[in-house]
C-alpha cells in the first residue's frame, strides 16, 4: 500500500500536530498503540549468540527498555544486529591485513602491480554487513537519526502539575 507510515499518537503530539485528531479518535489509537506495545517480561538472548554477544545483547536491551521502546518481540531482531555488527567487525579487522595489489617480482628482476582477486569481493561482503547493521540499528531505535524520528512518551514523574488556570482552560491558554 502506498503513502506514508502511520506514526503512533505520541509522535503526532509531540510535533504538534494533533489539531485534526479528535478526542475520540485520540483515545481509540492511544488504547491501540498500549494493547500494541508489547511485554517486556521473557527478554533473552537467543542461544545462538556467543558469551561476548549475549552481554551486549544485554547492555542494549536494557537501554531500549529504559526508553519503552523494546519488547519480546524485538529480541530476533537485536540478536540479528548484534551477530552482524561482530561479522562486520571480524571482516574490517581481516580486510586490513590484505592489500588491494599485489607486487610480483618477474625474473628479470622488475616489479610488477597486480589487482588482489579478493579485495573486492571482501569489500562487496563488507558493505553488505555494513547495510544490515545500519537497517537493523534504525528499526531497532539504535542511531540517533531514527531515536530522533522517535517522541518518547513522558511519564506521570515527568508532568508537573497544572495551574487552575490550565485545569479549566486547557492549552488554550
Amino acid at each position: 500500500m502506498a503513502g506514508r507510515n502511520k506514526q503512533p499518537l505520541s509522535v503526532i503530539e509531540g510535533k504538534g500536530r494533533s489539531k485534526h485528531i479528535t478526542k475520540k479518535v485520540a483515545k481509540e489509537r492511544h488504547e491501540q498503540e498500549e494493547a500494541m506495545k508489547g511485554f517486556t517480561d521473557n527478554i533473552v538472548a537467543p542461544s545462538y549468540l556467543t558469551k561476548k554477544q549475549k552481554d551486549e545483547f544485554e547492555n542494549i536491551s536494557a537501554e531500549l527498555i529504559r526508553l519503552n521502546i523494546f519488547s519480546n518481540l524485538d529480541v530476533d531482531g537485536l540478536a540479528r544486529y548484534i551477530d552482524s555488527r561482530d561479522q562486520y567487525i571480524k571482516l574490517i579487522k581481516d580486510l586490513k591485513k590484505i592489500k588491494a595489489t599485489i607486487t610480483v617480482k618477474t625474473d628479470e628482476g622488475k616489479s610488477k602491480t597486480f589487482a588482489n582477486d579478493d579485495y573486492p569481493k571482501l569489500m562487496r561482503a563488507k558493505n553488505t554487513l555494513f547495510n544490515e547493521c545500519r537497517a537493523a540499528a534504525s528499526d531497532l531505535g539504535l542511531s540517533i537519526t531514527s531515536r530522533l524520528k522517535l517522541v518518547i512518551p513522558k511519564t506521570d514523574a515527568d508532568k508537573k502539575p497544572q495551574t487552575e488556570a490550565e485545569k479549566r482552560f486547557g492549552g488554550r491558554l
